[in-house]
This record gives structure tokens, C-alpha cells and sequence, in this order.
């Protein structure tokens, strides 16, 4: 479930195991950064790509001329679409 930051609070604290730590800490020095900068460089771009994968939707050729058809020529609507329109309140 998402959480909702409070306030204005910028820090973030976890907990990890030592061993997951101390590798953390070896790829970090390895590029010249430290723990901080490095875990946010990579969790952020895995972060994006999270939301990306779960907001976006990817059609095929095929589908995505089939959705512009419908746009250009949309079906008629049938009886449950009308009985649904005329059952919304009077917005006037």
C-alpha cells in the first residue's frame, strides 16, 4: 500500500542486513560515491520504471490502429450505455 509522506520530512530510514549493507557499501566505493548517492541513483531509476510499467500501456501495431479506428469511427452506443447516460443527475 503507498504511503503518504508527512510533512516535510526528507529523510528515509531502513532497516538491512549487515552483509546487504556492507555490499552496498563495496559497489558505492567501487564508483567513486558514497552509500547515500548511490542507492538513490539506482532506486530511483528502478522506481521510475515501476510506475512507468504500471501506468502505461503498450499496444501492437495492430491494436494501436484498431483504438485510432474506433476514435475516427466510434460504434454506436447500445442499450446499457443509454440507459446509463440518462440515468446521470441533470447537470444544468
Amino acid at each position: 500500500m503507498p504511503q503518504i509522506p508527512i510533512g516535510t520530512n526528507d529523510r528515509v530510514s531502513f532497516r538491512i542486513a549487515s552483509d546487504e549493507k556492507l555490499l552496498l557499501m563495496r559497489a558505492a566505493a567501487l564508483q567513486h560515491t558514497n552509500l547515500t548517492d548511490f542507492v538513490i541513483r539506482n532506486v530511483i531509476s528502478v522506481a521510475q520504471k515501476v510506475i512507468d510499467d504500471n501506468e502505461r500501456l503498450a499496444l501492437s501495431e495492430k491494436d494501436s490502429l484498431r483504438v485510432l479506428d474506433l476514435l475516427d469511427h466510434p460504434p454506436a452506443p447500445n442499450e446499457k450505455l443509454l440507459a446509463a447516460a440518462f440515468a446521470l443527475p441533470n447537470r444544468t
